[in-house]
């Protein structure tokens, strides 16, 4: 990459906020659809509502007798309106029940925009095949074609068997999943031909920064533009290049160890996972959910090998939220024993959803955005063990937050270590999967931080906490935030943890005994100057901090970012802070600048600095100490 270019993808990221529309209308003519073909769209949605189950409105289940036509008018119609609708409230789940949809000659090609899940309803990934593409192509607009800020969508559980008639040469090569943050793959299943990470075929540069693939399978992958990325716990045929950090946790067929000339990460086996619980239905139109188990050093997939390890959970143990309930029957049905399934759609809450009894499953359909009004907490785990909190986005509302998110009970004081009360449990974990958290972007949102985890024994899989550098409501004195993630609980692992823009230290952790396998950041853009930007003679704030207290911690593919833009002139002293002791090891650290800004030191006074003469090239430090 060079320097122009860095500095390009920096500067289309955020232009790319200013050509966004709102409105189906607009959306549709757009694409060339008239009201028309909405309305028949609308007709045909309406045709695939499930009858055993009630999901809500915006939940589309096919079923593999339906033609491939009927399915096709569907999904067209929603990614006209979701594919350019960044900060919509805006939410649908589409679901495809076991069976095989499209043909060679007929494929089925699905684009997946903002505020969609695209899931299979299968035991197996190879439940549910789709003959065709489900794609994520580069947003457009005056400043180029980039994929920087193609967020808030998933697929999941199906295999694509890619198939290409009707599309044009380049968009045949291959499936394109080009995205960057808050956008996971989970077990999927790709075969016939490559999956690219990057649009290759749309004009202009074609960036992307910050994805995540787990339990998957698939022949050769097309890294291209991505600069950092995590394939976790999978199984791949070959995979390009890096650019700043490709990092491979568990992953047969993985490329060698080799940063930072390739820039390639790679950890031999994923020390705890436990995989995102999922939507089924079996052959009797049974509606079930199934729990994955906690697997310890591993690699490869669940699936492969047979029947994945774990437990199905029949939908009647659920409370369905739907938008417009409250808070208070949500509570009650929790209280009571039931999990919460959560429809797609956009909450207000009053009130924080408590989760208080072991083993508990919070489990969004669509990325159902929560926001909490009057300064509430969103949502908080009682210190219970087992708790599963997986698939949803968490928007800090206009009053300001202490916090929005925490998972367990604070109980420091002064900074004096935690009271520790034996109520967590290493053999059943709590798991945080695809939790999303924004600080303006749809509107003025303030919190003090967003994600607290005070518990022991938590896995933290693909987090996103993002305080807004564009959209509504942002700017240094409207979207305020100190820190993205704090950890104060032992034996914590992050599989994929990007935070970012935050006004004060991006993530601190406390706890012992951490492991972070690939952390993504980006300083503030927007600090008005220097002086508003440091402290205690340290000048700015590290992205990453482990407590100076702390004596074992362990972390892998790292990268921290500065832009400064409001203020070039401005310096981060380092972008990783750690105390110097035996037990705390960091490997495969970067730190670059991206067209403003300066970082001094990489860790700890260690490491070239990045600023304007080098644009976009990162410094590097392997280990550390």
């Amino acid at each position: 990459m060079t320097h122009l270019q860095s500095r390009t993808l920096r500067l289309s990221r955020r232009a790319a906020a200013l050509t966004l529309t709102a409105g189906t209308g607009l959306l549709l003519a757009a694409c060339g659809q008239s009201p028309a073909a909405s309305e028949t769209a609308t007709l045909s949605a309406a045709a695939v509502k499930p009858g055993s189950v009630d999901l809500g409105p915006n939940v589309r289940i096919f079923d593999p007798s339906m033609s491939t036509a009927q399915i096709r008018a569907v999904v067209d119609q929603i990614a006209a309106q979701q594919v350019s609708n960044e900060f919509g409230p805006e939410r649908y789940a589409l679901l495809f029940k076991p069976g095989t949809y499209g043909t060679a000659d007929d494929p089925l090609i699905v684009q997946v925009g903002y505020g969609t899940e695209v899931a299979g309803l299968g035991a197996s990934p190879t439940d549910v095949k789709i003959n065709g593409h489900v794609d994520v192509y580069n947003q457009c607009n005056a400043n180029g074609c980039i994929a920087l800020t193609n967020f808030w969508r998933s697929l999941s559980n199906l295999t694509i068997q890619i198939e290409s008639k009707g599309l044009d040469g380049c968009r045949a090569s291959g499936n394109f999943w080009a995205v960057s943050q808050a956008a996971p793959m989970r077990r999927v299943n790709v075969t016939g031909g490559n999956l690219t990470l990057m649009d290759y075929c749309t004009a202009g540069p074609q960036y992307a920064s910050g994805g995540f693939i787990a339990d998957s399978a698939m022949g050769f992958v097309i890294n291209g533009s991505q600069q950092q990325f995590l394939t976790r716990d999978s199984s791949i045929g070959g995979w390009s290049n890096g650019v700043w950090n490709a990092v491979f946790s568990g992953v047969v067929g993985a490329p060698a160890q080799s940063f930072p000339n390739p820039p390639y990460t790679t950890v031999a086996a994923t020390p705890v996972s436990r995989e995102k619980p999922f939507l089924t239905v079996d052959s009797a139109g049974a509606y079930q959910v199934f729990v994955p188990a906690t697997r310890r050093t591993s690699s490869g997939t669940t699936w492969q090998a047979g029947p994945a390890a774990g437990r199905f959970v029949p939908l009647s143990d659920f409370y369905v939220m739907r938008p417009g309930d409250s808070v208070q029957r949500v509570n009650a049905q929790l209280a009571q024993g039931r999990h919460l399934l959560i429809t797609p759609g956009s909450y207000d809450l009053t009130r924080t959803i408590e989760v208080k009894r072991p083993g508990t499953i919070v489990l969004g359909l669509g990325l159902p955005a929560l926001t909490p009004q009057n300064g509430v907490t969103a949502l908080s785990v009682a210190d219970v063990p087992g708790v599963t909190v997986a698939g949803i986005m968490i928007d800090a509302g206009p009053v300001n937050s202490r916090v929005l998110m925490q998972v367990g009970s604070n109980r420091a004081r002064g900074g004096q270590a935690r009271d520790h009360n034996n109520w967590s449990d290493p053999a059943t974990p709590t798991a945080v999967q695809d939790v999303f958290f924004r600080i303006g972007g749809p509107h003025v949102g303030r919190a003090d931080l967003s994600l607290a985890v005070n518990s022991d024994h938590v896995i933290l899989d693909n987090l996103w906490a993002w305080r807004a550098d564009h959209g509504q409501g942002v700017g240094w004195t409207l979207n305020t935030a100190d820190q993205g993630v704090v950890v104060n609980g032992d034996d914590v692992t992050a599989t994929g943890l990007f935070v970012e823009h935050y006004q004060k230290y991006q993530t601190v952790w406390n706890g012992e005994r951490g492991k972070t396998i690939m952390f993504q950041n980006e300083m503030p853009y927007d600090p008005p100057n220097q002086a508003a930007w440091q402290h205690d003679g340290v000048l700015g704030y590290a992205a990453y901090k482990v407590a100076d207290h702390v004596k074992t911690h362990e972390a892998w593919g790292l990268g921290s970012y500065i832009y400064t833009n409001v203020d070039p002139s401005i310096h981060a002293t380092q972008g990783f802070e750690v105390p110097v002791t035996p037990g705390v090891k960091m490997h495969n650290l970067l730190t670059v600048q991206l067209g403003a800004g300066t970082i001094d030191h990489v860790i700890n006074g260690v490491g070239a600095p990045v600023n304007g003469g080098a644009v976009g090239v990162p410094s590097y430090v392997v280990e550390y100490p």
